[in-house]
């Protein structure tokens, strides 16, 4: 049996309630109590230290624990630097300090996403007197070098990590134990709809929210496509549309379904072979092959339709795309239980931006149902 833990978010949070409780009371505090919100329940976080740096100033250090997930910041040190605040503003204002990262894509903002946000502010202003305001600075000193180990520059985020996800508990994304849960939410989404949406992570998820998708029909599969399209079909969903990064997405136009990249990558080859199938000349073939991600390959690409009003990114891309939609077919197929025709699949990319990059045609027909 995995042990579950918490996320970063809910560490950084009982940082801060530590840090605003020595600032009232002057005295630290061994053990704090944070409401989660989503699940609804509250978890008791044991704080490593608590300093007065002023009479207006406290710090307070928690350590992450994402229980039997196999995560990079196990263990790793989180602190919260709080200060009461005068004049107009808001009640508590969240700032990102050293190790918290920055997205390119909404000028150096915080990447402190919505749930990080909305447990900070939920669990400090009910401590607050009505006239009382503070600010607070999440640090995470290993921060920068831990990131340098993720995509996050990937999807826009820099020096350092982000606060991002939609619960308080940590889930082992690859574990067993995770695919029965998701597997259970299928289901449950199954009964209800016909179309469903496959996104692998967060990013996906928030994306699909944006673009007007209905949340309810958001199924999340980590890295275990296969066996989710698999259950799918076997419950009689008669469209998917697999929505996600470029970067994981295309290893299913070679045939990878389950896309750790501890089991398979494949990547820079899926992308190379497209590109060669289109026509790319061969030193541009071995720039793309020879790109340190999928992302700098697609910046290349670009960079050739730029210079030369080439279209390579819609050619390569829409073949992917289509690759991907009948690679899934073959698979459910493949794999169902069910006589009658299988499920049919769509697929949408995006980029680190969050922008979407090409809807195969299949894609194109499921978004009117699913917007």
């Amino acid at each position: 049996m995995i042990r579950s833990g918490y996320t970063l978010p809910v560490f950084a949070c009982a940082s801060a309630v530590a840090a605003l409780h020595w600032l009232r009371h002057h005295q630290p505090v061994n053990i704090v109590s944070v409401d989660l919100i989503e699940p609804v329940e509250t978890a008791e976080i044991p704080i490593e230290q608590v300093a007065g740096l002023s009479e207006n100033m406290a710090l307070a250090i928690t350590r992450s624990d994402p229980g039997d997930n196999l995560d990079l910041t196990k263990n790793t040190p989180i602190w919260a630097l709080v200060e009461w605040h005068q004049g107009e503003g808001e009640t508590v204002i969240i700032k990102g300090g050293e190790g918290i990262g920055k997205q390119l894509n909404a000028d150096g903002k915080a990447a402190i996403y919505g749930y990080a946000q909305k447990l900070l502010q939920e669990n400090l202003s009910r401590l607050l007197a009505p006239e009382e305001k503070i600010t607070v600075t999440i640090i995470l000193p290993a921060g920068r070098s831990l990131a340098a180990r993720t995509s996050n520059s990937a999807f826009g985020v820099v020096e350092g990590l982000s606060l991002l996800g939609t619960t308080g508990i940590s889930q082992p994304l690859s574990s067993p134990e995770q695919l029965t849960a998701f597997l259970a939410d299928l289901r449950q989404k199954a009964s209800q709809f016909d179309s469903l949406v496959f996104c692998i992570g967060e990013n996906g998820l928030d994306l699909a929210r944006q673009i007007g998708i209905n949340p309810e029909q958001l199924v999340k599969t980590a890295n275990w496509i296969g066996p989710m399209l698999v259950e799918a079909d076997n419950l009689g969903v008669k469209e998917i549309l697999l929505f996600g990064y470029h970067g994981k997405l295309m290893k299913l136009a070679g045939g990878i379904f389950h896309t750790h990249h501890h089991l398979a990558d494949g990547r820079r080859e899926i992308l190379s072979t497209y590109c060669s199938l289109a026509g790319l000349s061969q030193p541009d073939i071995q720039t793309i092959f020879a790109s340190p991600t999928a992302e700098a390959a697609l910046t290349h690409l670009r960079h050739l339709d730029a210079t030369t009003g080439s279209g390579w990114v819609n050619q390569v891309y829409s073949a992917i795309a289509a690759a991907i939609d009948s690679r899934s077919q073959e698979y459910i197929r493949s794999h169902s239980s069910r006589d009658t025709s299988a499920t049919t699949c769509g697929s949408v990319l995006f980029d680190r931006d969050r922008k979407i990059i090409v809807k195969s045609k299949t894609a194109c027909m499921l978004s009117g149902k699913l917007c």
